[in-house]
């Protein structure tokens, strides 16, 4: 079971939820998942966020099946984006929230601009912790 909730002593935060307290003991800790396909390479055109995002989504979903977990077993998840502009950041959090990776995003839930990621012209990374079924 996963508990998520927000304190009345907080702001109540825009698509997340402050406080997740999961009753489960095994926790998959996942690596930062890119835009980088089969391929390994990064896609999309220099600067398309969208495109490096859909990606992005698309690897979050196949390493959580993976690990035997799906977006609602997510207890924890930070998204790095490079950019300083609180617009872009706001706009790749606004796609994952409308993705089919969406429910992973309403626990605790971290969102970063950044000077750079790992690879040349990457634009986006996630970051999850999965609460594994019995």
């Amino acid at each position: 079971m996963i508990d998520r909730f927000n304190p009345p002593a907080v702001h109540p935060p825009d698509g997340y939820h402050h406080v997740t307290i999961s009753q489960v003991g095994r926790l998959a800790h996942l690596a930062g998942q890119c835009p980088v396909d089969l391929s390994g390479a990064v896609v999309g055109e220099p600067g398309d966020y969208a495109a490096q995002t859909a990606q992005t989504v698309t690897n979050c979903l196949a390493i959580l099946a993976a690990a035997g977990a799906g977006p609602a077993d997510v207890v924890r998840s930070v998204v790095y984006v490079v950019s300083p502009d609180s617009a872009v950041l706001s706009a790749v959090w606004r796609q994952l929230h409308a993705s089919p990776l969406a429910e992973a995003f309403t626990t605790a839930s971290t969102l970063l601009g950044v000077a750079s990621l790992g690879y040349s012209g990457q634009l986006v990374e996630v970051d999850l912790t999965a609460a594994l079924p019995d």
